[in-house]
């Protein structure tokens, strides 16, 4: 059997990245209000959680994929304290300006490799963004649907939507 799963963007969503244009310091992540409570909404639920990001200052020499690491661990634990199982966490390490790949949203490289590992159904899916990049990530891997919020904002209005609460 299939699992149905929600795919959410990082930085901007899951984290507030406002006066950062990188964010690869624990000390500068900040988990968005109602981050908790929507996540908390998708697992009761039965989704499975996903974290899609964009992290090309890796490619640019600006961070490294430890730092990366690092503050996805910090976000792991803070979420397990929060009992919230995060299925797993994709990134891109590339740059489309240093070099091409199929993983950098818009590209649906990133969803599409989580779909194939972790037995996704497509039609039972989401994906919570908050840039045209993330949408056109989830239309290109043909998620029920896509939602797009302001970044830095809550998204548990959405996840009720989707729960049908």
């Amino acid at each position: 059997m299939k699992n149905k799963a929600v795919f959410i963007d990082r930085d901007g969503v899951i984290n507030n990245d406002e006066g950062h244009y990188y964010i690869y310091k624990t000390k500068d992540f900040k988990i968005n209000n109602g981050i908790v409570e929507g996540l908390q909404l998708l697992q009761k639920a039965g989704y499975k959680l996903f974290i899609i990001t964009n992290q090309g200052g890796i490619a640019k020499g600006e961070y490294s994929e430890d730092d990366v690491e690092k503050v996805h661990g910090y976000f792991l634990g803070e979420m397990f304290d929060e009992d919230i199982r995060i299925t797993d966490i994709y990134y891109c390490p590339h740059h489309s300006d240093i070099e091409a790949c199929d993983c950098r949203k818009p590209s649906p490289g990133m969803i599409l490799q989580a779909i194939d590992e972790h037995q996704i159904d497509k039609s039972k899916s989401f994906l919570i963004g908050d840039s045209d990049r993330d949408i056109e990530a989830g239309e290109a891997a043909c998620l029920k649907q896509c939602f797009k919020i302001e970044s830095n904002s809550s998204i548990v209005s959405i996840c009720k939507q989707i729960t049908g609460l």
